[in-house]
C-alpha cells in the first residue's frame, strides 16, 4: 500500500514520518523529492517508449535516491528491477518502484512518502496507483509556517510568498479529500499531533489498517531519527514531542507580516479552522504591482541570505544531489539555459 503525505514543509513530516516509520509494516524514508524534482522536467526526456529516453529517466531516479542527503539504509537498486516494476513507462512509475524495493529491504510491506510537494502531482499519483493509495494530509497553522521557513535554509521567506505558496497547496490536498473515496483521505493537524498524540496516532493507525504501538512515541530514539538529525534543518527530530512549538508567530512576526499573510490565506485559515488577528472573515486586498515587486525583490534577498549563512555541514550533504540536479538540467538544456 502506497501512502502519500500530503501539505506544505515545515509542518512536522519528519516527526510524523519517523512515527510511522516505528510500525511493523510500513517504510517511511527521508524522501529524495522524485516527483518534485523531476515532475517539471519529464516531458523533456521525450517519448519514454524509446529505450534510451526510457533508461535515461530511470538513471536519474536512481541517482536522486543515491545521492539523498539521508541516506536509504540498505537500498541497493538494481536497474533491471526498477524497470520489472514500472506498470508503465512515466516517472510515477519509477517513484512507486524505487520506494517498493525501498519497503522489501526494510522488511515492510506498506510504504509512505513524505515528501509534501506531491500535493501537485496529485492527478498522476491517483491515476497510477488508483484505489491502493491512502492520502495523509498533515497540515500546520500557515503562520508558524511561515516563521520556520523564516529560519531554514529551505523555502521562500516574505509572509507574502509564503502564504500564497500555502494557500494553494491546503486547496489542492483539499480537493484530493474531495476526489478520492473517504477511506483513502486522512487529515490531521500539527497542533492535534503535538498537543495529545496518542489518540490522533491511534486513530491514524485505523486509517492505515496497521496496530498502533507506544515504539511511536519513541521515534527520536530510533536509528532512522539518528541518521536524520546530522542535518542542523532537521537536528530536532532526536528530540521527544514538543507540544509548545505551535503560536510562536504571535511573538515573532510583525503585524503587517500576519495581515498580509492573512490577506492571501485568509479563506483557507478559516477553513481549516485558524484565527484571523487583524483582518475580517472575507476580507481581502489588492496588492499592486509594486507591493508585489518588493515583496519578491525581499523574498530574494532573504534566500540568498539564507544560503550564505547556512550550517556548512547542511550544505555539503546537499551538494551530491544538488550536483545530480545540475548534471540533468545541463545535459537537457545545456550549460547556457542551466546558467539562466
Amino acid at each position: 500500500m502506497p501512502v502519500m503525505m500530503i501539505g506544505t514543509q515545515r509542518s512536522g513530516s519528519n516527526l510524523l514520518r519517523l512515527m510511522l516509520n516505528q510500525l511493523p509494516d510500513i517504510a517511511s524514508p527521508h524522501p529524495p523529492h522524485i516527483l518534485e524534482r523531476l515532475g517539471p522536467l519529464e516531458a523533456d526526456y521525450g517519448d519514454l517508449s524509446d529505450d534510451t529516453h526510457w533508461q535515461q529517466l530511470r538513471e536519474d531516479v536512481c541517482g536522486l535516491v543515491e545521492t539523498n542527503p539521508v541516506a536509504w539504509d540498505g537500498v541497493v537498486l538494481d536497474r533491471a528491477d526498477v524497470d520489472a516494476r514500472c506498470r508503465e513507462r512515466s516517472l510515477v512509475a519509477l517513484f512507486g518502484a524505487v520506494y517498493e524495493i525501498l519497503a522489501e529491504t526494510w522488511g515492510k510491506h506498506d510504504w509512505m512518502c513524505k515528501s509534501l510537494a506531491n500535493v501537485h502531482y496529485l492527478p498522476q499519483i491517483e491515476a497510477y496507483f488508483g484505489k491502493r493509495a491512502k492520502y495523509l494530509y498533515l497540515y500546520r497553522e500557515g503562520r508558524d509556517v511561515a516563521l520556520s521557513f523564516r529560519k531554514a535554509l529551505i523555502g521562500d521567506k516574505t509572509f507574502y510568498n509564503l502564504g500564497k505558496v500555502w494557500n494553494q497547496e491546503q486547496q489542492l490536498a483539499l480537493a484530493c479529500r474531495d476526489r478520492v473515496d473517504p477511506d483513502q483521505f486522512f487529515m490531521i493537524s500539527y497542533e492535534q499531533l503535538t498537543a495529545n498524540p496518542e489518540p490522533h496516532l491511534r486513530a491514524l493507525c485505523d486509517f492505515l489498517g496497521a496496530e498502533y504501538t507506544p515504539a511511536m512515541l519513541d521515534f527520536h530514539q530510533s536509528a532512522e531519527a539518528g541518521r536524520t538529525a546530522v542535518a542542523a534543518l532537521w537536528s530536532n527530530v532526536t528530540r521527544p514531542v514538543d507540544s509548545s512549538n505551535t503560536g510562536k508567530y504571535l511573538r515573532e512576526a510583525s503585524e503587517d507580516d500576519i495581515r498580509a499573510y492573512e490577506w492571501v490565506a485568509g479563506e483557507t485559515l478559516d477553513t481549516l479552522g485558524y484565527p484571523r488577528h487583524f483582518t475580517s472573515v472575507g476580507e481581502t486586498h489588492e496588492f499592486s504591482s509594486d507591493e508585489i515587486a518588493a515583496y519578491d525583490a525581499e523574498n530574494a534577498r532573504l534566500k540568498r541570505a539564507a544560503r550564505e549563512s547556512a550550517d556548512p555541514k547542511d550544505l555539503e550533504l546537499r551538494r551530491p544531489q544538488e550536483a545530480h540536479m545540475a548534471a540533468i538540467r545541463d545535459r537537457l538544456y545545456g550549460t547556457e539555459t542551466n546558467a539562466a
